[in-house]
């Protein structure tokens, strides 16, 4: 009989104890793989979809709350800014930026936002449609690709929005005109797939006067709404009785200047921006405490994991002092002891890995539903980060390790003649 074997039927001898140990080992790195997982798809997320944007203008309020409802869509917006007070921000030419693109807020189909918008929006994300055509007139909507598949729209369904970010069939604007899908975008892997994408105009015909009607429109064609005819185009800036919630900046380059220009915009304006960056390392020390938190907690389960190995494996030889030393009698060496009950703890550790590495990637699949549920963003339990979870795993197996020297050293050190003697 090889060792392995011999160590496995060590270890199965004692069910109860097995069964502890696992339990606790696998809790303990299920939790870390967990938490592992947890953060590196928050974090790609937030970072990705920062999108470029150097500030957000926008109203008084939370900057950090303006930033996560304008920039990641999961929070409601500070409230809403005149077009007015925001038109030298928005023009061609400014000296410092490079791009404004306006956000109209406030509504939403079946939990997905409505974003009132300008076409740069869909540079910003690097987004390009993938049937149909963009939204030109009132009305006219585009779809980021996991609302198609969400919600089964296609070009040409109509629908109305409802007012708000919840699911109320009661907030349903009946009375305003229905919205045309024109355009559906590829997929990103941003939050744009997650939007539905019209006119600013168009937010605000929903919140105004609902006196106009909607062309007939055919499910292959688009045409215009007649409401458009009455309205001159003109330059969205010009709009300036109207309101928008904020503005997504890129500056032309970062240098003073810039640096400086939103604590000018806080302290000369009745406008706030947030630097998108700041607000995230603001958060991330926010959820990092949590984490931090959690993640102590792991280690101690995996701390009081190995202490249950060593106190297992230290009861067990007590018990099989006889059998060892038959096995010096019938030739094993001392350095075959030592490896048997090394290679316990590190059967023990390994068993405890595995199946504590499932219990992280179900766990993080299972969260994954309520986390795309409530925020709109994908998650998975099947993403596997090869660097920090051979690191766990290599952690755990020098635990298991670890908690079995001691007990290897007492199997080595057992002394032939007095064991048989006593028995």
């Amino acid at each position: 009989m090889n060792i392995l074997t011999l160590s496995w039927k060590n270890l199965k001898n004692k069910p109860l104890n097995l069964l502890l140990n696992l339990v606790l080992f696998a809790l303990g790195a299920g939790l870390i793989i967990l938490l592992l997982l947890l953060n590196h798809q928050l974090d790609d997320q937030l970072r990705r979809n920062q999108a470029g944007v150097n500030m957000v203008i926008g109203a008084k309020g939370s900057p950090l709350q303006l930033v996560l409802s304008s920039l990641y869509h999961i929070d409601s917006p500070t409230g809403n800014i005149p077009i007015a007070k925001a038109k030298p921000f928005m023009r061609p030419g400014h000296p410092l930026i490079k791009t404004a693109v306006p956000l109209a807020l406030g509504d939403s189909y079946e939990g997905f936002r409505i974003v009132g918008t300008s076409p740069d929006m869909l540079a910003l994300y690097h987004a390009s449609i993938a049937q149909g055509q963009p939204w030109q007139h009132p009305f006219e909507v585009v779809l980021g690709s996991g609302v198609a598949r969400s919600t089964g729209l296609k070009l040409g369904s109509r629908f109305h929005s409802s007012h708000g970010f919840v699911l109320d069939d009661n907030l349903v604007h009946e009375d305003a005109d229905a919205f045309l899908v024109t355009g559906i975008l590829k997929q990103t892997g941003s939050v744009i797939d997650q939007l539905l994408l019209t006119s600013p105009q168009s937010v605000w015909e929903v919140h105004g006067d609902h006196g106009t009607e909607t062309a007939p429109h055919d499910s292959t064609a688009v045409t215009h709404h007649e409401g458009a005819e009455a309205e001159p185009e003109k330059p969205l800036y010009e709009y300036e009785d109207k309101e928008i919630t904020s503005l997504l900046i890129q500056f032309k380059n970062i240098n003073a200047q810039t640096l400086s220009l939103p604590r000018n915009i806080n302290e000369n304006t009745d406008l706030m921006a947030a630097n998108p960056a700041f607000e995230l390392d603001r958060l991330f020390s926010l959820v990092g405490s949590g984490e931090k938190t959690l993640r102590a907690i792991a280690v101690i389960i995996l701390i009081v994991s190995a202490l249950s190995i060593f106190i297992s494996l230290y009861a067990s030889l007590k018990e099989r002092r006889y059998e060892l030393a038959l096995m010096r009698v019938m030739g094993a060496s001392p350095d075959k002891l030592t490896g048997l009950v090394m290679l316990e703890g590190l059967l023990l550790a390994a068993m405890g890995c595995v199946f504590g590495f499932m219990l992280g990637h179900i766990g993080m699949e299972l969260l994954s539903g309520y986390l795309e549920k409530t925020y709109r963003y994908p998650f998975t339990g099947w993403l596997f980060l090869p660097g920090p979870e051979l690191q766990l795993l290599g952690g755990g197996l020098l635990i298991g390790l670890i908690a079995a020297f001691i007990p290897s050293l007492q199997a080595r050190l057992t002394d032939i003649s007095e064991t048989l003697a006593e028995n």
